[in-house]
């Protein structure tokens, strides 16, 4: 008998894409979301809201809330993205415990962000220590949130360190394929950054992974084979849609001033390793980035056809 599986942040660009597969999957799937409809659960963390029947008779949950990460971090901000995660996740333990209901497994994303936002020589691996940085230490509050189910609840916990998720449907890549095409995407600092990343169908099967194999627990990277840099991640977006790079890179300090202190996160980034969850018996569809963008733009200009039509 399948599990009974309920997702936070069941209306994301994630949660969208895992819902429906596991329903194709026959697994019986609750979905929660502040959005008030016959189809989903409601909840308001920020209230201490919850429709208590969206725990009843759940074996896993899978956290994927929070507010988006890819906006100027004021103090405000701040406090959204904590509470968005954090304060919705004490929700959902405390109602468990209210209903007594065990939930057999948490899986709660995170982001490869953990080893903090720099550009180094380093391959980071789950074994690395969590960095110094605002995004790193966030990162660390959540794992630390997420294992308090295993602690006050038996429950198994995973967390899934997610790097830039490439989708047609939210994303970077939604961001950046609308100035591909009139040619004027450019790299940005220095160019020489990494940009960690993954296929939305691969962070997709992640998940539904460590749903089914019971033995694992603990941290895992959800992050493509191949690493590349900004420049060379620009070049074959620009490539694959028929242009070459012709504007100058935007300069780090003129991001500074428009994005804050959130202008970390395309300015660094490091080399991040996959082996730990390809030795679980992992399979990634997509290692690297050519085809990665070649299926999405393909399917980007099928759906847009199916629109004309």
């Amino acid at each position: 008998m399948k599990k009974t599986v309920l997702i936070s942040g069941a209306t994301g660009m994630i949660g969208r894409k895992l819902s429906k597969q596991l329903k194709v999957q026959n697994y019986i799937v609750k979905e929660l979301s502040r959005e008030k409809s016959d189809q989903y659960f409601y909840w308001n963390p920020d209230r201490g809201e919850i429709d208590e029947r969206a725990l009843e008779n759940v074996d896993a949950i899978i956290h994927l809330a929070g507010a988006p990460i890819s906006k100027r971090w004021s103090i405000p901000y701040k406090v959204k993205l904590y509470d968005s995660r954090i304060e919705s996740m004490k929700l959902l333990l405390k109602t468990a415990k209210k209903l007594n209901q065990p939930i057999k497994t948490f899986i709660c994303a995170s982001g490869t962000n953990y080893y903090g936002t720099i550009t180094t020589n380093e391959i980071f691996t789950e074994d690395h220590s969590m960095g110094e940085d605002y995004l790193a230490k966030l990162c660390g509050k959540i794992e630390e949130a997420a294992n308090v189910f295993h602690d006050e609840i038996g429950s198994r916990v995973c967390i899934v360190r997610t790097s830039a998720v490439l989708s047609n449907d939210g994303g970077m890549l939604k961001e950046l394929l609308p100035l591909a095409k009139p040619n004027i995407l450019s790299s940005l600092g220095t160019g020489k950054q990494i940009i960690p990343w993954i296929h939305i169908d691969d962070i997709v099967n992640i998940y539904i992974h460590l749903l089914e194999n019971e033995n694992l627990n603990g941290a895992f990277n959800a992050v493509a084979d191949e690493h590349i840099t900004n420049k060379k991640f620009t070049k074959t977006l620009m490539k694959l849609n028929g242009k070459k790079i012709i504007m100058p890179k935007v300069p780090a300090f003129v991001l500074r001033i428009v994005l804050g202190e959130m202008s970390s996160i395309l300015l660094k980034g490091s080399a991040i390793s996959n082996e730990k969850i390809k030795s679980t018996g992992f399979e990634f569809k997509f290692k690297k980035l050519k085809p990665s963008l070649r299926n999405l733009i393909r399917k980007a200009n099928e759906k847009k056809g199916e629109t004309k039509d």
